[in-house]
Order: structure tokens, then C-alpha cells, then sequence
């Protein structure tokens, strides 16, 4: 005895003014009785204040008042019975009517680590009281509409960097006293269908690198009281260098951007949603050995970074983008390589 949904698309993408359809699909041993078939559909905010992130009263909150989004339920069918076998019921909910005031804002599906925007699909068997109902629940994700989507591919917002010790805002080495330089282009604007691209040039260092990784960061902000509490947490890393590298050659900087761990910047009442881009450079030491699995967020003496804004926005088309050169092993993260073939995929579009 089992009850799943199944939606008409593969990929579960949707826009709040599109009807979210698919089939009820119920397989029993034997036909049952039923008070009514009933299909929900939500979308909520789910707010968390973590206790390491914020003070001794904002902790005891714990679980901030989820913020509803959407509520919306039909009947799909009446009281009558199930017959024995499987048995697929279409349905069709739509969220936003035709010709809405604009009240209800639908946020982009996000999963973040305190904030998450999620969009969910319920069917409900009731069987009456003598019988536990069943329910099957399953996810779906939501997209800005068309209509609030810029027509064409908007060029990112590049801006130049320099990473030099004077620029650091902590201790480093002994040895990087004596200097090291390192400049690059980078966006600080970029559409979700597109990669960040961009380049890193290391013109001098007196001691050898051990790595260069670009960290995608996001800043969820959170309104407890009358205080906001902000955690910047890490969504991913990309590794564009493994090992030391020639001086003066220029590295691609090239990073996908995950589906649902990133979303348009979110700037509501209750809660914030924003990005930021760090580039870190860690340097060969004996000291980084004693911490391999460090935070890589947190300065240390081996590190260098620079931290820029990042502001993420949905376009209807991704832009043209032609392949770039790889540099660099892999070591298990992602990095230009495994974008190279998705890159050529996006120019032949």
C-alpha cells in the first residue's frame, strides 16, 4: 500500500504563475474507501539562529517563525473508493492567479545553512477516523517569472584585484614579509546561467604556493528582535592551482554555480540573502600541515585572501561564453577542467 507524486516535469522547475500538474499515483492490494482526495501546495521561509552565530538571547529563539510564502489546496477528488492495483490521478494547482496585485512575493527556491526558501507538494488520502490518511510529499522548485526577467544576457561587472601582505588584515609568515603580489580580474555581478570567469596573475612571491582556491560565500542575515543576526557560511570551493606556479602566467578563473545553494539576492524584512567571492591563496608551510582540515575562512598565518561582493540575479538566456584554458590539478574539487566541456556546451548553444 503506497502513494506517490510525480510531476509533469523531469526537472521540477516552475514559475509561480504556471500550473504546478502531474499525477497522484496510489498502488493497494485490495480497493479502499476514501473521504477525499486533497492536494496542498506551500511555500515557507525557514528561519534558524545557530547558537555559535549569535548571542545568549538570540540563541534561546533557536527556530525564528517560519514565514509563509503560499497556501494553496484542492480538492482532487471526492469521497468514493480506490480500486485494488495502481491507479494515477492527474491534479493541477496553480499558485499565483491571473491578474494578482502583486501582494504575494514568491522567492526563489534556496537552500541555504539558516535561511531555506522551499516550495512543497502534498497529497492527502483521508480514510475517515478508523484509518490512518496517507500522504506522499514531495518538492518542487520555483524560478522568477519571465515577465520580471532581464530580455538579454547582461556582461558581468568585472573589477580588478591586487593581493599583496599590505592588503592583509592579519599576520602572515616571517618569510612574506620580504613580498608577494598577486593581481586578477574578477565579476562582482553575474547572472545563475552563467559561470564566473575571470583571471588571477601571481607576479611575485618569495616562497613557494601550495594552492589557489576561489570560495563562493553566502551571507544569510536574520531579524531576531530588534538585532540581525548575520553568519557567512561556505558554499563551495574551486580550485584553480595545485602546487607552485609559473610567475607571470595568467590563470583562468572559471566557476559553475550551484542550483539550489544559490539564488537572486534576497533583501526582505525579516531576513537577507547575499554572496560574496574569496580568493585565497595558501602558501607552502610546515605550520599548514598541522591544520589540514582548517577552516578556510578563518586567517592563518599560510593564507592570503581577498573577499569582494558578489551579486547573483537570473537572466532568461545564459550568456555565450567560449572555452578558457585549463591550469592545475584537481585533487577531488571542482575546477576548470570539469568546466571546460561545459563551457564548450554553452558556446555551441
Amino acid at each position: 500500500m503506497s502513494i506517490e507524486l510525480k510531476l509533469s516535469r523531469s526537472n521540477r522547475i516552475y514559475r509561480p504563475n504556471e500550473p504546478i500538474a502531474g499525477k497522484i499515483i496510489t498502488k493497494f492490494p485490495s480497493s479502499i474507501s476514501h473521504q477525499g482526495i486533497r492536494l496542498t501546495a506551500t511555500g515557507t521561509v525557514n528561519l534558524q539562529v545557530r547558537g555559535g552565530t549569535a548571542g545568549v538571547i538570540e540563541s534561546l529563539y533557536g527556530v525564528v517563525k517560519p514565514v509563509t510564502i503560499v497556501t494553496k489546496s484542492v480538492e482532487v477528488r471526492s469521497s468514493g473508493k480506490l480500486s485494488s492495483g495502481t491507479t494515477e490521478i492527474p491534479f493541477s494547482v496553480i499558485l499565483r492567479q491571473q491578474g494578482h496585485d502583486g501582494s504575494e512575493i514568491f522567492y526563489e527556491t534556496f537552500h541555504g545553512a539558516n535561511i531555506s526558501i522551499q516550495y512543497l507538494v502534498t497529497a492527502d488520502v483521508m480514510r475517515g477516523y478508523l484509518h490512518k490518511s496517507l500522504s506522499a510529499t514531495l518538492e518542487f522548485i520555483i524560478e522568477s517569472e519571465n515577465a520580471n526577467l532581464l530580455q538579454a544576457p547582461v556582461c558581468p561587472e568585472m573589477v580588478s584585484f591586487y593581493i599583496t601582505q599590505d592588503t592583509q588584515r592579519h599576520p602572515l609568515l616571517p618569510e612574506l614579509v620580504s613580498g608577494f603580489r598577486v593581481i586578477g580580474k574578477i565579476p562582482t555581478q553575474c547572472s545563475l546561467l552563467d559561470p564566473i570567469n575571470g583571471e588571477l596573475t601571481v607576479e611575485s612571491s618569495a616562497i613557494p604556493i601550495n594552492s589557489i582556491d576561489i570560495h563562493l560565500l553566502r551571507l544569510e542575515s536574520i531579524l531576531v528582535g530588534e538585532k540581525i543576526v548575520t553568519e557567512t557560511s561556505l558554499v563551495q570551493t574551486t580550485q584553480i592551482a595545485d602546487g607552485d606556479v609559473c610567475r607571470g602566467m595568467t590563470l583562468p578563473i572559471y566557476v559553475i554555480l550551484p542550483r539550489l545553494l544559490t539564488c537572486p539576492a534576497i533583501f526582505a524584512g525579516p531576513f537577507s540573502v547575499e554572496f560574496q567571492i574569496s580568493i585565497v591563496i595558501s602558501f607552502q608551510s610546515e605550520l599548514s600541515k598541522l591544520h589540514p582540515k582548517a577552516d578556510p575562512r578563518t586567517p592563518r598565518l599560510w593564507l592570503a585572501m581577498e573577499t569582494l561582493p558578489l551579486r547573483l540575479f537570473r537572466t532568461k538566456t545564459a550568456a555565450r561564453i567560449w572555452p578558457c584554458t585549463f591550469y592545475g590539478a584537481v585533487m577531488g574539487r571542482p575546477s576548470v577542467m570539469s568546466a571546460l566541456h561545459h563551457n564548450f556546451l554553452l558556446a555551441g548553444k
